[in-house]
């Protein structure tokens, strides 16, 4: 009798971990989607930086996009603003600074760069942005740059050279490569910069007061040199297209990418997240092929092989094996 009784409890403890590992792959799964799905979403932002660039100035495109996401995140964030405002005066100067960093220079630096630059090359760079992390983390907080990161360094290094000089090294004699190359190089540095900034987040802000508020910030900044740039720029026709561009942009890019990877960073970890973000090229340079008729290149192949082996590389910790 008891021995029917053991087995029974031996077959529900067995079926009840059999369904909580099944339930726990179903999580993960979703968690790799969520990642995927904003990475995917972000690529188009380099599309639309391509597409975009002779219809609309860097200047007007940024603006427009921050506008139409700080129009949607209203609803949503104006009462946790109000309620920690004074969270929110006391902590003003490092908000401006990630405003300034994150949402006024980054972005605009992007749609500066697809100017003279292919969408292709855009996300190729863009994934460096850890390596700058790792750069100013020294630079700022002398944090030791180990044998394993230098070597990453390296490769990043590299496999930029090989791309923006088309693998013909002699341009760099010559300086005869896309300029669009070094804004997106620049525009990387500032990503990192603002990532190692977000590291410092006022911990009693909730996330929806601080995206509602560097979007406000951010815009802020930027409306100047909006001002300027309507004021001596020829009119825009905003066609169809146009319109759902920005609408992407405001709205996918900016606000439905973040919620997706900040659900994928709580399912799956940051670490997990962080690999599927370097798959970023691969949606890019799919959607540049198919949408703007850009070809891959061989330089490409292997200027992406160096750049991400080079982050992975320098994000190896072999005391964790």
């Amino acid at each position: 009798m008891h021995g029917s009784w053991r087995s029974m409890f031996r077959i529900l403890m067995i079926r009840g971990a059999v369904l909580i590992e099944k339930e726990r792959r179903r999580e993960m799964l979703w968690g790799y989607l969520f990642a995927i799905g904003a990475t995917a979403i972000w690529s188009g932002n380099f599309i639309i930086a391509r597409g975009l660039s002779e219809t609309l100035s860097p200047i007007s495109l940024a603006y427009y996009r921050w506008a139409v996401a700080l129009l949607v995140l209203l609803p949503i964030g104006i009462r946790p603003l109000l309620r920690e405002w004074q969270e929110l005066k006391l902590h003003l100067p490092y908000l401006c600074l990630t405003s300034l960093v994150g949402v006024t220079i980054f972005n605009t630096m992007i749609y500066v760069a697809g100017h003279t630059t292919t969408a292709i090359n855009l996300s190729l760079i863009s994934i460096t942005a850890p390596i700058f992390i790792v750069i100013f983390s020294r630079l700022l907080f002398a944090e030791k740059i180990t044998l394993h990161k230098s070597l990453g360094i390296l490769l990043v290094a590299v496999g930029v050279v090989l791309l923006i000089t088309g693998g013909e090294l002699a341009r760099l004699l010559r300086i005869s490569f896309a300029i669009g190359d070094l804004w997106m190089l620049a525009a990387a540095m500032f990503f990192g910069l603002y990532s190692i900034l977000l590291k410092y987040k006022p911990r009693k802000l909730s996330i929806w007061a601080f995206q509602l508020s560097t979007f406000a910030l951010g815009l802020f900044f930027l409306t100047p040199f909006f001002i300027w740039d309507y004021c001596t720029s020829p009119p825009v026709s905003f066609s169809a297209s146009t319109l759902g561009a920005i609408l992407y942009l405001g709205v996918f890019a900016s606000l439905t990418a973040f919620a997706l990877w900040n659900k994928a960073i709580l399912v799956i970890g940051p670490v997990r997240a962080g690999m599927i973000y370097y798959s970023l090229p691969i949606f890019s340079g799919t959607a540049a092929y198919l949408i703007l008729g850009e070809a891959i290149t061989s330089v490409h192949l292997c200027s992406v092989l160096l750049i991400v082996s080079g982050i992975f590389t320098a994000n190896h910790d072999p005391r964790k094996i």
